[in-house]
């Protein structure tokens, strides 16, 4: 006699249990792991300083190029706040790079430590020309003979002055790049000190 058939609906309901059961045990064990609503299936749950750093940089980072420019704009202003404070209280961390290194730093204390010719400059300027103004030729015979007395003041003094600076930046720095060190302090020297920036960190007569 031949075998009796198998039903075919027994065959079905028998691979269906078989590929049901694997599934069914992996969410059993998927379940007891718990896991962050961003994060992707199969992966490890992040840690909350993990997460929330990762929430700050998606924040922070401009979506369009209106938000771009405008953090840019934010940058460049904090930027410059941070350099005007430096210029008040010479901070060498955020000063421009023109004012930046010890050699440029001992130039400004150089120059001021001393007078200077060239920052009564302005002064006298205007004395002088309240006094060429006024209709009295003496008066503008004499305005005359000072500008020219302080013009060769000023030009003896800054010669002067960048002989000796540039010897001292030679004896104090010998191995370091000192150039243009010179005209900044006679540039410098042309300012009022109350005025200078960054602002003087010594005193008059005080060896830098």
């Amino acid at each position: 006699m031949p075998p009796n058939p198998v039903p075919l609906g027994f065959v079905f309901r028998s691979r269906a249990k078989d590929e049901k059961a694997p599934a069914d045990k992996a969410v059993l064990t998927d379940s007891n792991q718990p896991r962050d609503p961003q994060a992707k299936k199969g992966r490890p749950t992040p840690k909350r300083s993990e997460a929330q750093a990762q929430r700050r940089s998606f924040a922070s980072t401009p979506t369009n190029r209106k938000d771009a420019a405008k953090r840019q704009r934010e940058e460049r202003r904090a930027q410059l706040e941070r350099q005007r404070q430096a210029l008040a209280s010479g901070d060498e961390r955020y000063l421009p790079a023109r004012d930046k290194g010890p050699v440029r730093r001992f130039a400004r204390d150089w120059v001021d430590s001393r007078f200077n010719m060239a920052e009564f400059f302005l002064p006298l300027a205007v004395v002088i020309l309240v006094l060429s103004v006024v209709q009295v030729p003496a008066l503008q015979s004499i305005a005359l003979l000072m500008w020219l007395v302080v013009i060769i003041l000023i030009v003896l003094d800054s010669l002067l002055s960048g002989f000796r600076l540039r010897g001292r930046l030679a004896e104090r720095f010998p191995d370091q790049n000192k150039k243009g060190a010179v005209a900044y302090a006679l540039m410098r020297s042309l300012q009022m000190r109350r005025l200078r920036l960054p602002k003087p960190q010594v005193k008059r007569g005080e060896r830098p």
